[in-house]
């Protein structure tokens, strides 16, 4: 699992590649995760269009990433994902769970919009 960080504005975005399969992955992503929120870094974007599989000890760290930054006063979005991710979050149900996006940029744009209004905010 090779995991690529870049910082746009106040998100951070994370390009997962290969497999999120039990460890060593789930370590190293949770170790990620973990190291961004003590550094206050609670908006964060996992682009998985280069996730080729995730079973469930991937799921799994995904959603203790996503409890980790809710319970810091973050949030979490997933982006690009593919079908065959997608059909494992329908089967799941966890498409209701996870906030997907078409793009990275969409998926940024979307922290800059009022959850109740509706309307982007200012910055």
């Amino acid at each position: 699992m090779q995991i690529k960080e870049h910082i746009e504005d106040d998100v951070v975005v994370l390009a997962l590649k290969g497999n999120l399969m039990g460890d060593p992955e789930t370590t190293e992503f949770r170790e990620k995760i973990k190291d961004l929120v003590r550094d206050g870094f609670l908006k964060i974007v996992l682009d998985v269009s280069k996730v080729k599989w995730i079973n469930s000890s991937g799921l799994g760290a995904m959603i203790s990433a996503l409890t980790s930054i809710n319970n810091a006063g973050g949030d979490m979005r997933i982006s690009n994902v593919t079908e065959k991710i997608k059909s494992l979050f329908m089967i799941t149900q966890l498409i209701k769970v996870f906030k997907v996006f078409e793009s990275n940029e969409r998926a940024v744009a979307s922290f800059k919009i009022d959850p109740v209004s509706g309307k982007k905010t200012e910055e």
